[in-house]
């Protein structure tokens, strides 16, 4: 029965919300597809967390939800533009094969889902380390939580990219 009460819940409040928030997507996008994407994530992640009773203003909720998933979706744009930038600065023999680059984008895409499952706090920590440069003490200011905490975060979220995308190291 918990789960009808849920289902229901989550479906009212698709209802109600998913217009707003696919407009408000749009307006900070430029890929009305990606926002689409982002605002059933969104939705997605509340269905995941199963529990819609403490949820008492809905829309900046659902914006808190979405800013975050958007967030994420630009660092990983930043990282494969970056990656792109610098392989363009090679030389043009040093360029990866064809090949290469496809299993180093598919690497990248097996990354960015295995940070997928990590919390929010971890997932950022590994990006303000590896695509900001964070020190440990940098990120523990910004995340609010002790430097042994960091570790903690970064040793998880290392473990499950080396693990998600054997092939990376290989190329």
């Amino acid at each position: 029965m918990a789960s009808d009460a849920l289902r229901d819940d989550i479906q009212s409040l698709y209802i109600d919300h998913h217009s707003w928030l696919l407009g408000w997507l749009r307006r900070r996008m430029r890929d009305a597809g990606h926002a689409s994407d982002l605002a059933q994530d969104t939705f997605l992640k509340v269905f995941v967390a199963g529990n819609t009773t403490d949820i008492r203003e809905p829309r900046p909720f659902l914006a808190t939800i979405a800013q975050r998933l958007l967030t994420n979706h630009w660092r990983r744009e930043e990282l494969e533009k970056a990656y792109l930038d610098a392989l363009q600065h090679l030389p043009e023999p040093s360029w990866p094969s064809p090949e290469t680059l496809s299993i180093l984008m598919e690497s990248l895409s097996l990354v960015d889902r295995a940070l997928a499952r990590l919390s929010d706090k971890a997932r950022s920590a590994f990006l303000f380390a590896h695509l900001d440069g964070m020190t440990y003490a940098e990120i523990a200011t910004e995340l609010n939580v002790s430097t042994h905490s960091v570790k903690k975060y970064l040793t998880q979220a290392n473990m499950l990219c080396f693990f998600a995308a054997p092939d990376f190291a290989a190329l």
